[in-house]
């Protein structure tokens, strides 16, 4: 059994994380600023504002495995980078490893491509979340190895928007982004939530950018 805390625990990716965590008998905590409607049986519901140093302290204390899975909207819009440096810090003091839920736009579309954030093309609609999140990979990229880390990056087709099923599979790249045979870039959230906990039970991409997708 791992202890696991994830941040944004009752978000899309983030629930998704800790059903499938406590699920598979892990002592989750879920750190968010609301507790959920439906509860996780056995999931330690915590909550408070990740801006706030006591409430990530008591969250990354004890914690074998954080998971950030953050969105740069509301509050954290413009303090995201900020509130992951600060968990990356405290997870590296604790000895925790640290997963951090990313976008699909800090990806290659092709080996030797520019990351989609560094081209300066995205979407003017996605761009802002888009590029606070491609800040935080950076800084994970440049952090002393002290930091055990994994950014996972899901597929383009990701969110409540497209939620898919659990097919119960899925395949994982490097930084350059996975499509299946018709071209498609998408995940369930319940599957990219096995990929996540698969990679805590069995990490097999420590200082990695790897992305999600079937």
């Amino acid at each position: 059994m791992t202890r696991i805390t994830v941040f944004g625990g009752t978000g899309y990716a983030g629930s998704a994380i800790v059903a499938e965590a406590a699920r598979r008998g892990h002592e989750v905590t879920s750190v968010s600023r609301s507790v959920p409607e439906q509860q996780v049986e056995g999931v330690r519901y915590e909550t408070g504002s990740v801006l706030d140093a006591d409430v990530r302290a008591r969250a990354v204390a004890g914690a074998d495995v954080v998971v950030s899975s953050l969105s740069p909207r509301g509050e954290l819009d413009g303090q995201i980078v900020e509130a992951d440096r600060e968990i990356a810090t405290l997870a590296a003091e604790h000895g925790a490893r640290l997963l951090v839920v990313g976008g699909f736009s800090s990806l290659r579309l092709e080996e030797g491509a520019e990351r989609q954030a560094d081209t300066g093309q995205l979407p003017p609609e996605f761009a802002a979340e888009a590029l606070q999140m491609h800040a935080v990979l950076l800084e994970l990229l440049d952090r002393p190895e002290g930091l055990d880390w994994t950014f996972v990056s899901p597929a383009m087709l990701f969110g409540a928007y497209a939620p898919g099923e659990a097919l119960g599979r899925y395949r994982v790249g490097d930084d350059v982004a996975v499509y299946d045979a018709e071209g498609n870039s998408a995940i369930s959230g319940a599957d990219f939530a096995l990929a996540i906990v698969d990679e805590v039970e069995t990490p097999a991409h420590r200082r990695e950018h790897v992305n999600v997708a079937y």
